[in-house]
């Protein structure tokens, strides 16, 4: 038996990567892991974790917008945007020292720079970007997980520069406030970093070339923060294609096709965010040189195990191309050390993907899993749907959240949840009431005769399960 460094070589530090290396140790395996930037990767550095920082600072600020309501009036009040971006740091430094802390504590070698294949069981990790200064060494592995990410689409024709037309990691780290700004993209990203903008008072539009914002989403739920967001002041343009991008002195022009009408027209905004989707980070990796598969998107191809093509060398994360979220890269980490160490696991076949938690943390919230009602109709189903506002609810009205609803989708016949959709304030902490039962085959039946705390917003998904029966208690 060859004699390797190391049992695992973790490739990348994100909520895949570091939650890996963590399982592999807890397993007895011996793990370094690799990261040419900072622990934590694009969640902890850029993405999840300061935007949730900012949307929070957007949050009070909202209320605070709102504060007669609540009786409470003042005067002057003065409101620095670079506090909120600072505040969002100090957040990032706190979390990364935290993984930093956690790899020591579990014995893990971090090894700084980029990292790349010479061959399917050895590693060259050189100085990176960003580690300069990282030591150049030669290291091999029985076992690697590649869990390199992915990294933010370009506009084809468009030009980011960081200053006019900016990406996420742009676009969080601003020092000022833009009086205007066009969003092209109205996916996740975009709308969270829309409605941080608005809410500091710059003027956003939403350009999204498919039918309503969060097209991913249910259509309902993405109406429902569609007219939200109109009563914010968000200007959104759907069927809407960007045809053009020029930078001028003093700002930047964008020609943007309706493409039911087949009409254009010029908008002039100061910055322009680029939130379009993601581009796998599979290149400089010496994938070639490993043997490891790409499909035709340029994502790595894995099995439920996570293993690739090459039977020692896994892959998590949004370089596998399954679902781009944190906490699927994490629950892909478990899976992927388990099956190196050879122990007992819960692989994720291809269908299990749609069952994932989404999240979307603008106000109001969006949370889903499984399907919409015409993809549970289209997959043959059918169906039962339960829906139920948050309006009626007494915590909703008596915390000022009454947007929104819950809706349950289930199999007619067997009463599986089919998909399960909520927008409204907390949605995400709603979700994995549903989320855990569409995992154990429980039916909106007995959700709805599990006693929830009152007053709570819980009670809407207990109410949400009733109606799937026809029979809500409150409406």
């Amino acid at each position: 038996m060859a004699n390797y460094d190391y049992d695992v070589i973790v490739i990348g530090s994100g909520p895949g990567g570091y939650v890996a290396a963590i399982r592999a140790t807890q397993l007895g395996l011996k793990t370094a892991i690799v990261e040419r930037e900072n622990m934590g990767g694009v969640c902890l550095n850029w993405g999840c974790i300061p935007k949730k920082a900012l949307l929070k600072n957007a949050s009070v600020l909202e209320t605070l917008m709102h504060a007669a309501e609540y009786g409470i009036t003042f005067e002057n009040m003065q409101v620095d945007f670079s506090s909120a971006v600072k505040r969002s740091l100090d957040v990032v430094q706190r979390q990364t020292k935290g993984v930093s802390f956690l790899m020591r504590k579990n014995k893990i070698d971090v090894l700084e720079g980029h990292g790349a294949f010479t061959d399917a069981h050895t590693l060259k990790v050189t100085p990176a970007e960003i580690k300069p200064d990282a030591k150049e060494r030669t290291v091999t592995a029985a076992n690697f997980i590649i869990a390199t990410g992915a990294r933010a689409r370009d506009l084809p024709g468009v030009t980011v520069d960081g200053e006019r037309i900016l990406q996420y990691r742009h676009a969080i780290r601003l020092q000022e406030k833009p009086a205007s700004m066009a969003v092209i993209g109205a996916g996740p990203i975009g709308m969270e970093l829309g409605y941080f903008y608005n809410a500091y008072g710059t003027d956003v539009t939403v350009i999204e070339m498919l039918d309503h914002v969060l097209p991913l989403e249910d259509p309902e739920a993405a109406a429902e923060v569609a007219k939200a967001f109109k009563s914010k002041g968000f200007t959104l343009l759907t069927s809407a294609r960007t045809e053009k991008v020029e930078v001028k002195d003093d700002g930047v022009e964008l020609t943007i096709k309706d493409m039911k009408k087949e009409t254009t027209q010029t908008i002039k905004v100061e910055k322009v965010l680029v939130s379009i989707g993601i581009t796998p980070n599979t290149e400089n990796v010496g994938l070639d040189a490993a043997g490891v598969q790409l499909d035709k998107r340029g994502y790595i191809e894995i099995d439920e195990y996570m293993r690739t093509n090459v039977s020692h060398i896994y892959s998590i994360g949004d370089c596998t191309g399954k679902l781009a979220l944190a906490h699927v890269a994490s629950a892909q980490a478990l899976v992927a050390a388990e099956a190196i160490a050879g122990v007992e696991t819960m692989p994720i076949p291809n269908e299990k993907y749609i069952f994932m938690p989404r999240a979307t943390y603008c106000k109001p919230e969006v949370a889903s899993l499984g399907m919409t009602e015409a993809q549970a109709k289209e997959a043959g189903y059918e169906i039962k749907v339960g829906k139920f506002p948050f309006l009626p609810n007494g915590k909703a009205v008596a915390i000022n959240a009454k947007t929104g609803f819950v809706k349950i989708i289930s199999d007619a016949k067997y009463g599986e949840i089919l998909g399960a959709h909520i927008v409204g304030d907390e949605a995400t902490e709603l979700l994995p009431e549903l989320s855990l039962a569409q995992m154990m085959e429980i039916t909106p039946a007995e959700i709805a005769r599990n006693v929830h705390a009152h007053p709570t917003l819980s009670e809407v998904v207990m109410e949400a399960a009733h109606a799937v029966e026809g029979h809500p208690i409150h409406m």
